[in-house]
């Protein structure tokens, strides 16, 4: 039986928005609803932060105005996403209930005024949570026009407050058992904070100095396990009512980490996200392309759903830099290329005031005759004549991938810990230094959980994973066992996963598969940089970070020029079976770091999306299909580029067998049938 994310709108992308008509005379609904059709909408995220006016008291409903809100969005044919409201409890509930509202690691209770005013673990919070949700769930949830739940709204509030004390007690009781295990675990025989009573066990809050890292990062654990909960007695609320929509939550990815990802997907009918770019420059192409390949994967390869992204602009320190009509459509794209069933924005309408009145919108403040509209205009017209590449193969992954990089939120929660070697080490920017290296050189990337079955790549990439389980490490090794290929960062595999480091030379967990053990740590200043030579792949450069790497076997590749480490080995390869292992001491600066993993790639057999690397700033991803697979051309820059093979652009009808023209900042859409015989080149401007 199909899963519920595979019947999820597989005849269409969705295309829309969160929509809040309850900040609108009701005669704006109407146009609305007409420019939706003009625009070729098709979704409307309703109700995300409408508690208060769906409960504008404790226990009195209002849903009149939220059932003249359906049926208009039903009558125009735009199907609603109905979100449950309690990301923003409303102001009744922090009067009746101020043990709610959430507490600071500093101790200090927050009060309403904004939103995510709650304390996830009160009782009081949750029992409000499924009140509400039944109220939606038995009026709406056979609605012919709901076409998915959005429980929530991006979770990720954590409170240090007194029902969260008790809840992690609890929490930790189930983990450890004993105070004892807890003790070892915690490695509570420094500093001497051995507990001896479960009482005496708090969250981590505002200290003299140092909190001890193990117990930070099992309060994160914890936190998101508790938040997961949350999430399912909803959930569980819902199919109780007997709904059978789709049931999600968006994710928040990937510079805001407050949740394991990989548990919560197994919740959820269909993984969403909300993501925005965070650069005005090139790189922002990279950026939505890290956050739809980590989504498509947290998923399992199935179809998922960008739940918001950003209209008009994206948030860069100090401003809102603009967001070009073609860039929105060319992002859009990509998103849906790596999987996505739709193209969703914040916002349908921006609003006249309020902490968002300038985040933008689909209708703009300048309204329809904008330019900004047009371009949406343009999207709708582009996802009608794409829709066929909306439903999913009947096997297998939408995006086939020969890399897969390992990924965990525990990893970057690790790396947090306060005191390590250095400063400046830093997970998500190592994670995405690698996959954009992947970006530029043509090679579709899956992200995989330590511990996850890597039976189907040839390479696997692991980018500073601090802590590594057992699992982890046995997967590995079967990985090399099979003659896959693996490449390994520093500060990797230091630690157990209670942050108990392992003695004997770093890296501790993976010194026999890597062939080599690390005895001293040279970490950078910032702005230093070490230069590494190699016959192989000419100088490389590294900042941040530096080591004596003694090799137990493993083949010296490159090494460091100059300093203190000059002759020494930086750069190993070793055979492990009939596989290879490959380590890096050093984090290579962006262009050395490209030819380095394009060189481990084409070892392990690895195969480009073209077969050979794609022309500068031009993207091209193959997603799977029903009946054809379909080829996204993206063209990122500023010069033509053609594309040809055997396929034709579903958007002019125009065959590629003699080369197609995409234009600068333009794209097309190609159905195919074959992987093989495509090449792309730059044209002159």
């Amino acid at each position: 039986m199909p899963s519920p994310a595979r019947r999820f709108s597989t005849d269409r992308f969705l295309f829309g928005g969160d929509y809040n008509p309850e900040q609108w005379p009701e005669e704006v609904w109407h146009e609305d609803v007409a420019l939706m059709r003009r625009a070729g909408v098709n979704a409307a995220t309703v109700g995300v932060f409408s508690w208060a006016a769906l409960e504008p008291a404790e226990g009195v409903y209002e849903f009149g105005w939220l059932d003249r809100v359906v049926e208009v969005l039903h009558a125009g044919g735009v199907g609603v996403v109905l979100a449950t409201p309690t990301a923003s409890p409303p102001p009744w509930f922090t009067r009746a209930h101020p043990d709610a509202m959430p507490v600071g690691p500093d101790g200090v209770r927050l009060s309403h005024g904004s939103r995510d005013t709650y304390a996830v673990s009160a009782p009081a919070y949750r029992d409000a949570c499924r009140e509400i949700v039944q109220r939606l769930a038995e009026r709406y949830g056979s609605h012919p026009a709901l076409l998915a739940w959005h429980v929530h709204n991006e979770y990720g509030t954590l409170d240090w407050g007194e029902h969260a004390a008790a809840a992690f007690r609890r929490w930790l009781q189930r983990r450890y058992g004993t105070l004892t295990e807890l003790n070892r675990a915690w490695y509570t025989s420094f500093w001497s904070q051995r507990y001896g009573d479960w009482e005496d066990v708090l969250p981590p809050r505002a200290t003299q100095y140092l909190a001890n890292p193990a117990q930070v990062l099992d309060f994160k654990r914890f936190s998101s396990d508790e938040m997961l909960q949350a999430l399912r007695e909803q959930r569980d609320v819902i199919r109780a009512t007997g709904s059978a929509a789709p049931v999600t939550t968006n994710f928040m990815l990937p510079t805001w980490n407050h949740l394991e990802q990989w548990s919560w997907s197994a919740e959820l009918d269909l993984v969403s996200v909300d993501h925005y770019l965070d650069t005005v420059g090139p790189d922002g192409e990279t950026h939505a392309a890290y956050g739809a390949d980590l989504t498509r994967s947290f998923g399992q390869g199935d179809p998922w759903l960008l739940m918001e992204q950003s209209s008009t602009s994206s948030t860069v320190p100090g401003r809102r830099a603009h967001k070009s009509p073609d860039r929105v459509i060319r992002n859009s794209l990509s998103y849906l290329a790596r999987g996505s069933q739709g193209a969703l924005f914040f916002q349908w309408r921006a609003p006249a005031a309020g902490s968002e009145a300038w985040h933008g919108g689909i209708v703009p403040h300048t309204g329809a005759g904008s330019r900004s509209f047009r371009g949406f205009e343009q999207l709708g017209a582009v996802l009608t004549a794409i829709a066929e590449a909306a439903e999913p193969p009947a096997e297998g992954p939408l995006v086939e991938a020969d890399v897969a990089v390992l990924w965990h939120a525990e990893g970057w929660w690790a790396t947090d810990a306060p005191q390590l070697p250095s400063d400046l080490l830093d997970y998500s920017s190592t994670v995405r230094a690698a996959h954009r290296a992947l970006w530029q050189a043509g090679y579709a990337v899956d992200f995989a959980a330590p511990g996850a079955d890597l039976s189907r790549y040839r390479l696997v990439l692991v980018p500073s994973m601090f802590a590594l389980d057992g699992q982890a490490v046995r997967r590995l090794e079967e990985h090399l066992a099979a003659g896959g290929h693996l490449a390994v960062w520093p500060f990797t595999g230091y630690a157990d996963e209670d942050l108990h480091v392992v003695p004997g030379g770093y890296p501790g967990r993976l010194r026999h598969l890597l062939g080599l053990h690390v005895e001293e740590l040279h970490p950078l200043a910032a702005g230093d940089e070490v230069l590494l030579e190699s016959d192989g792949t000419g100088p490389l450069r590294g900042r941040v970070w530096s080591e004596l790497v003694v090799p137990d076997g493993a083949e010296v590749l490159a090494a460091y020029a100059g300093g203190g480490l000059d002759g020494k080995a930086a750069l190993t390869r070793h055979r492990v079976g009939a596989g290879v292992a490959h380590y890096v001491s050093t984090f290579l600066d962006e262009e050395p770091l490209r030819r380095w993993l394009t060189a481990v790639c084409e070892q392990s057999g690895a195969r480009p999306v073209l077969g050979a690397p794609a022309p500068e700033g031009v993207e091209v991803v193959r997603r799977r299909g029903a009946r054809a697979d379909h080829l996204f051309v993206l063209n990122h820059s500023g010069v033509p580029v053609r594309v040809t093979g055997p396929g034709t652009n579903l958007l002019t009808s125009s065959p590629a067998d003699a080369g197609l023209r995409v234009e600068p900042r333009g794209w097309a859409v190609l159905r195919t049938t074959e992987r093989d015989g495509w090449s792309a080149e730059a044209l002159e401007a």
